[in-house]
């Protein structure tokens, strides 16, 4: 459907975050938008503030009535993660309407655009939302779909009528990345994820070579050096490997932490380096800046605005997320939950913080997750002091016999585990003793962040 034909968009999962960017689009575009959602949040919050309808009682009763009668001016878009038996959906499917997946209309809104498109199974929110910051901060600009809440810009859309550049994170879920055809692709990462989609871990690394193929002729690919993709098929494009322990087209050299941050010299084709002062915590997102240069410097993107804009960026909402960090504890909050996720967290804590005890609360997400890279998660949940578990975050799944939180904590050699409630969560922080807190998950763990945080002032005696 051409947009001038678009008067009304209608979202079934407009709390994600992916489709609240899209939705946020079309109500700047001065379209009618609305949509349902299971519960209520922070970003619900935010798209109602803004003018938008959302309710989370799933009834056909909620649609607008002129959304009823403007059939063929309405577009329906909708998340994979909605149930096939959705009423609002069946809705939709008997009546005739235009209906689409979110990766679907992602693709139509970058399309004919020189897109940047950032894939891979962690790190590809921080990279896209850096590499879009170092545009916005340069002549070149930006739009920007994000796949998080940047800090910078309190918002996961960035519009620029000016500019003919879009940044977008390129999800694996569902293949939803093959909507895209971008001009320079990033791939950060492609460990086994998402089995109940694929299969194999095999499938998933076909699914990314495909996706990797869709770069335009003439385009360009920045690719973690040593990622097993078979790339031999795909000779009309630029190649460029980048590494934070690896020799690569680009790296990093002189990797320290200076008064609390990491500074380091990136390593540019030919030698040249780049030295910046990087704005957020942890090890990884060295490596995700790494990245992020290496699109500047294809953009042609001058030292100077690559410098300011790398050590002015504040990140995304939810990825090492500093909530209390005073003499006697310090606390943060991640979005982290696949295995290599949660050890590159953790290193990272150790790195900054030698010598104290850390202790982690995981919500792990997923039952085939869980089940599919047990034995990983447990490598990595080992690297702590301390571990509490919470019941597994189910999302779109069903119960699996035998796959529960019990079953990994089982497994972890830590010393002091235990298994509990979200409901008896802060009495067993009272009872601990340790002096750095990580909570990590993708699931609704962030919605116990502030209760946590005031526990934990209590418990210290801190001033709120």
């Amino acid at each position: 459907m051409p947009e001038k034909e678009i008067q009304n968009v209608y979202f079934i999962g407009i709390g994600g975050i992916g489709m609240s960017a899209i939705a946020r689009y079309y109500k700047t575009k001065g379209k009618r938008v609305c949509g349902y959602d299971r519960t209520p949040t922070p970003l619900t919050s935010s798209l109602q503030d803004e003018g938008i309808a959302v309710h989370f009682t799933e009834d056909v009763k909620e649609i607008p009535e002129i959304f009823k009668e403007e059939i063929e001016h309405t577009l329906v878009i909708y998340t994979p993660a909605i149930p096939a038996d959705h009423s609002e959906l069946q809705y939709f499917r008997n009546n005739g309407y235009k209906l689409i997946k979110r990766s679907q209309a992602l693709g139509f809104l970058t399309k004919g655009q020189k897109t940047v498109a950032v894939a891979g199974t962690h790190g590809k929110t921080t990279t896209s939302t850096l590499i879009a910051h170092i545009l916005k901060q340069s002549e070149l600009g930006c739009n920007a779909f994000l796949g998080g809440i940047s800090k910078n810009y309190q918002t996961n859309l960035l519009l620029d009528a000016g500019s003919p550049f879009v940044v977008t994170e390129a999800d694996e879920f569902d293949r939803s990345f093959l909507q895209l055809f971008p001009y320079i692709a990033v791939v950060t990462a492609a460990d086994a994820d998402h089995l109940d989609i694929y299969g194999t871990h095999e499938e998933l690394k076909k699914a990314f070579c495909k996706f990797i193929n869709q770069i335009q002729p003439g385009g360009n690919l920045v690719i973690k050096k040593g990622l097993d993709l078979d790339l031999s098929g795909k000779r009309d494009i630029n190649i460029y490997t980048y590494s934070l322990t690896e020799k690569a087209d680009f790296t990093a050299q002189n990797v320290k932490i200076v008064e609390g941050a990491y500074e380091a010299d990136i390593i540019l084709p030919q030698g040249k380096p780049i030295h910046v002062r990087i704005g957020i915590p942890g090890l990884l997102n060295v490596e995700n800046t790494i990245a992020a240069v290496a699109v500047a410097w294809l953009l042609k993107v001058d030292e100077k605005h690559i410098q300011q804009a790398v050590e002015s960026f504040s990140g995304v909402n939810r990825r090492f997320d500093y909530h209390l960090k005073t003499d006697k504890i310090i606390y943060i909050d991640d979005y982290g939950h696949h295995p290599e996720e949660l050890r590159f967290t953790i290193s990272s804590v150790r790195e900054l913080y030698p010598g104290r005890k850390v202790f982690g609360i995981f919500q792990p997400h997923l039952y085939t997750r869980t089940r599919d890279l047990a034995e990983d998660f447990v490598r990595s949940l080992n690297l702590l002091d301390g571990l509490v578990l919470l019941p597994i975050y189910p999302a779109r799944e069903k119960p699996i016999p035998g796959v529960t939180s019990q079953m990994l904590l089982d497994k972890v050699s830590v010393k002091e585990k235990i298994l509990c409630s979200k409901e008896e969560l802060t009495n067993a922080l009272a009872k601990m003793q340790f002096d750095v807190l990580l909570t990590m998950g993708a699931g609704d763990i962030d919605k116990l962040v502030g209760t946590v945080k005031k526990c934990l002032i209590n418990k210290f005696g801190l001033d709120e």
